[in-house]
């Protein structure tokens, strides 16, 4: 019975989601190999060993590179701030290791080439954590769009806001700075904006952004005094797809009430749809036929009918949540490895994602619009 060993780097919200995908995959898809987890690392050994007996761990270690010397272990999981992606992501490929990465993929365009580069070079699957991507509804969203339901699509509207940041008295940390952190919001939100715009609408060609920074200071703990915050709080831009569609594309993370924001709508020659990720199991769809005094939009549920759901659920209506995105996602990079047909965003995708963010900085700080590579 064919097994993959599994390593995973941090322990943190990410890391137990990548660590209940892997306690889940084989029963939900179950053409999918089996999974090990052989080992997780974390800096604190106590905390280390601890998460390793509740996730379902073997073992654990203090140093991440003694997952990749371990010949048990086939795919390496990283969870670790933004700032390791590069390094880590690099050196597991290096050593053989298929990878499953959170967003964003890197601090720099040049990180993220690299990351890519060395993927190619390995010939091992890679994915990167976009698991909004495989909502049902979403899927079913762009099956629509593709069978021509809503005529050509013209026009997309996007906005992506949380409030994690909203109080100006939060204090500073390393999320705020761009060597440990990157971007802001660009980097924590507005690339899961930019993975659903382009799956619905295709590739976004040219931008012209506006990137601010609200509150610029923050108090440091235990201290007496204030921070830089060095990356951006908000992020605007006008864009334009390659197939000549336009949209407008938002994001906060200092938006008050918001929790998961992430809303996107697309407007055709023949009717319109719409998706609100705090009502993630809810499509939203108009069409215009029939008298228009019967016209208006429809709730579409999440059901068997709609892509992966029947996986978890034969019921409709009964919703799916992050943690079975995630799920989703695993299975999708476990095709991956074993070379079949898969959705999963690797490192050449994300490098694409990575791109039109470092796109909206680059047009903000030149104030004008940019064409996209």
């Amino acid at each position: 019975m064919k097994k993959i060993g599994v390593g995973l780097i941090g322990t943190g919200f990410m890391g137990k989601c990548h660590a209940m995908a892997y306690g889940a995959v084989k029963a939900v898809f179950g053409d999918v190999p089996h999974m090990r987890r052989v080992a997780l690392c974390d800096v604190d050994a106590g905390h280390a060993a601890k998460c390793a007996e509740e996730f379902g761990f073997e073992g654990s270690t203090t140093n991440w590179r003694t997952l990749l010397s371990n010949p048990d272990i086939g795919l390496i999981s990283i969870t670790s701030p933004n700032g390791l992606h590069r390094e880590m992501a690099v050196a597991a490929l290096e050593a053989g290791k298929h990878v499953w990465c959170e967003k964003p993929m890197a601090l720099t365009i040049a990180d993220a080439k690299a990351m890519a580069a060395a993927a190619v070079k390995s010939g091992r699957a890679t994915a990167l954590g976009y698991g909004y991507l495989r909502n049902p509804a979403l899927q079913f969203a762009r099956q629509l769009i593709a069978q021509g339901v809503i005529g050509t699509p013209f026009d997309f509207r996007g906005s992506v806001d949380e409030d994690y940041m909203a109080d100006p008295a939060l204090q500073w940390s390393w999320r705020l700075t761009q060597k440990d952190a990157g971007l802001g919001a660009l980097g924590d939100l507005t690339v899961h904006l930019i993975s659903l715009a382009q799956e619905l609408m295709g590739d976004i060609s040219s931008l012209c952004a506006m990137v601010d920074v609200v509150h610029a200071t923050r108090p440091v703990a235990g201290k007496s005094e204030t921070a830089q915050v060095e990356n951006d709080d908000i992020a605007h831009a006008l864009v334009r797809f390659a197939s000549g569609a336009r949209g407008t594309l938002a994001s906060s993370r200092i938006a008050h009430g918001r929790k998961n924001g992430l809303r996107i709508e697309v407007h055709g020659s023949r009717g319109t749809l719409w998706l609100d990720n705090e009502r993630m199991n809810e499509l939203n769809l108009f069409v215009a036929e029939g008298p228009s005094e019967q016209r208006g939009f429809r709730r579409i549920l999440s059901a068997p009918q709609h892509p992966a759901y029947a996986k978890f659920c034969p019921a409709p209506g009964h919703g799916l949540g992050f943690n079975e995105l995630k799920v989703i996602e695993l299975a999708e990079l476990l095709y991956a490895i074993e070379g079949r047909p898969s959705q999963s965003v690797n490192f050449a995708k994300g490098l694409i994602i990575e791109r039109v963010i470092h796109g909206f900085a680059d047009s903000a700080r030149r104030g004008t619009w940019i064409e996209l590579q």
